[in-house]
């Protein structure tokens, strides 16, 4: 009996060990942690703030967005969002479909949509546009989910570029002495 005893004992003491060494199971608090994170983000972006902004970004966060080269490191992230939110007319919203969270706890994701207002920077008109997003989200060591890669997708099909001829004539009409000595 005491053998029996002892082994249940051990047996108790084993998977109590290895429930501790399990991490706890923290995916519905981090999912909704980073849904408030992008409702805060949003607001961030409402107040044109840019160090607001940037602050949702890793020190190493990469930002890729259409008709831009891409953006590495929260400080350029940051340099470019000011020249974004310096334009008047500029407004973003996105918004989630989909969050999920690594079952490891330290990776996360979330894709949706964004909508987006701004002045084309060659006609100066204000434009709209819409398209998808996926954000990737890296667990910081204070708890707090900071974006690593964010990336957008334009819904819109892409411009044509201009046409040669059209160029030729704009580049004469920039030039009116160009006209003048190209005869040939």
């Amino acid at each position: 009996m005491k053998r029996i005893a002892m082994f249940l004992g051990m047996t108790a003491i084993t998977f109590m060990a290895v429930a501790c060494n399990q991490p706890a199971d923290t995916h519905d608090a981090d999912v909704k942690a980073i849904k408030l994170n992008e409702v805060q983000w949003n607001q961030d972006y409402a107040a044109k703030d840019p160090d607001k902004i940037a602050a949702h970004y890793a020190q190493d966060a990469v930002l890729m967005v259409p008709e831009m080269p891409a953006v590495s490191g929260k400080d350029a992230i940051r340099t470019s969002l000011a020249q974004m939110t310096s334009d008047p007319a500029m407004a973003l919203t996105f918004e989630p479909t989909k969050v999920d969270v690594a079952k490891s706890g330290d990776l996360a994701y979330t894709q949706g949509s964004y909508s987006i207002t701004m002045t084309d920077s060659h006609t100066k008109k204000v434009v709209n546009g819409h398209g998808s997003y996926v954000t990737v989200y890296r667990k910081q060591a204070d708890g707090s989910w900071k974006a690593i890669s964010d990336i957008a997708v334009s819904d819109a099909p892409p411009t044509a570029p201009p046409s040669a001829k059209g160029k030729k004539h704009a580049e004469v009409k920039k030039h009116p002495e160009a006209k003048k000595h190209h005869h040939r």
